[in-house]
């Protein structure tokens, strides 16, 4: 009778006791606010160039789960986050997305989405300013919790919102243990390093590189000069430039974050019901297996026929609950792969709707689809050919409005 008690609680196990339950409460870090205005001579501006999407030539996404279409957006949607949170802390001065590295800056902010399934975020940050010094090198990451798509939520937090604050920080306590000099001498170099992009011949010889290729200054232009006052002049068209295509990442930031805040919703939701059905799952059928070896394995030969056939039922409810528990198992983890296949198709109907943007400039329309970069090239071009042909350089230049592409 022993054998016998045995199984029924291990059936009953089976049954009842295979629910697993996740709960996470995701963890949070608080944005370091300025308390006050900033002086305006220790003010950086920033560049956070697009990010890496992280996706291997060779990705198979029915393995790894990672869709080339949802890390394109997000290799956009994620550096204007941060922009957006790195404006809000009062520590810095212009916080832009740039196409390229070639929209020089006082600090370059550039990253790789590692990890991103709507549950589990990593960032992987490079920080560095105009002279090519690296700050530093970090990797970033969260899980978001039960909350962190609540309808009752700031609105304001992203569900990666810890993420961004940490990097907020991060930068911030670094840019607090320069001094007025070096936080001077990084705004002069950057401002040098483009003059010598339009004109290199006389204002190459103002920088230095050594070995390891850290820019440095040998001099500096004398103010008042017509030719500095002109390149200052073509840089902030230049940055106007930039200003615009931020339009254009506002644009596409503001008109996916809809879909792309249901779907990180949804993939979460079906990445822990994936992993709990695979756990359950597993430990059903484990727990199947059990109680039908316990059952064949039962004696059934016994000199009393009444105890024959009490032992003959036992074995026929373990084998039935046995073999149940079983295809229970399979059940579930067919369940798991509807789940997974829900992701997939998640992704895929999110990539069509980040439709195109387009932009004009100098009274010409582009369509930017991911090409900023290219695009600003052009427009660098374009710079350079006006400075050395000395035509003058426009009081006007129609930027345009960028705005939505029609959806093909």
């Amino acid at each position: 009778m022993l054998r016998v008690t045995g199984i029924a609680a291990v059936a009953l196990f089976a049954a009842q006791g295979c629910s697993v339950n996740e709960v996470v409460n995701a963890d949070e870090t608080e944005l370091v606010v300025a308390s006050e205005p900033v002086e305006e001579g220790l003010l950086l501006d920033i560049g956070i160039v697009e990010f890496d999407d992280g996706v291997a030539e060779d990705n198979d996404p029915d393995k790894t789960g990672v869709y080339g279409e949802i890390r394109a957006a997000e290799a956009r949607y994620l550096p204007y986050h941060l922009k957006a949170t790195l404006q809000g802390t009062g520590h810095w001065g212009a916080v832009r997305v740039v196409p390229s590295r070639l929209a020089f800056t006082d600090v370059l902010i550039s990253g790789a989405v590692q990890k991103s399934d709507g549950e589990f975020v990593t960032i992987g940050i490079r920080v560095e300013d105009a002279s090519g010094a690296l700050w530093y090198e970090k990797d970033y990451k969260t899980q978001t919790g039960i909350s962190s798509y609540s309808s009752t939520r700031d609105r304001r937090q992203d569900p990666y919102q810890k993420v961004f604050n940490d990097i907020a920080n991060d930068l911030q306590a670094y840019v607090a243990q320069l001094d007025g000099e070096r936080i001077a001498r990084v705004r002069q170099i950057s401002e040098l390093r483009f003059f010598a992009d339009m004109s290199p011949q006389p204002y190459a010889d103002y920088l230095t590189t050594d070995k390891d290729g850290i820019v440095g200054l040998s001099r500096l232009p004398a103010e008042g000069d017509p030719a500095v006052d002109r390149l200052r002049q073509i840089r902030e068209r230049d940055r106007l430039v930039v200003d615009t295509l931020n339009e254009h990442y506002a644009n596409f930031y503001y008109g996916i974050a809809i879909p792309y805040h249901a779907w990180r919703k949804t993939a979460r939701e079906e990445s822990v019901n994936y992993r709990q059905v695979r756990r359950s799952g597993t430990m059903r059928a484990l727990m199947g297996v059990v109680v039908l070896a316990g059952s064949l394995a039962m004696d059934t030969d016994s000199s009393s026929s009444t105890r024959r056939r009490t032992k003959n039922s036992l074995q026929a409810i373990g084998v039935s609950q046995g073999i149940e528990q079983i295809f229970a198992g399979f059940t579930r983890r067919t369940e798991a792969s509807l789940h997974a296949e829900a992701i997939k198709e998640l992704s895929e109907s999110f990539g069509s709707e980040a439709a195109p943007m387009l932009v004009t400039v100098s009274g010409e329309t582009r369509r930017l689809t991911g090409t900023a970069a290219a695009q600003y090239e052009s427009w660098r071009r374009l710079l350079k050919e006006i400075y050395e042909a000395e035509t003058g350089f426009p009081a006007d230049i129609d930027l345009g409005t960028p705005e939505r592409a029609p959806e093909t």
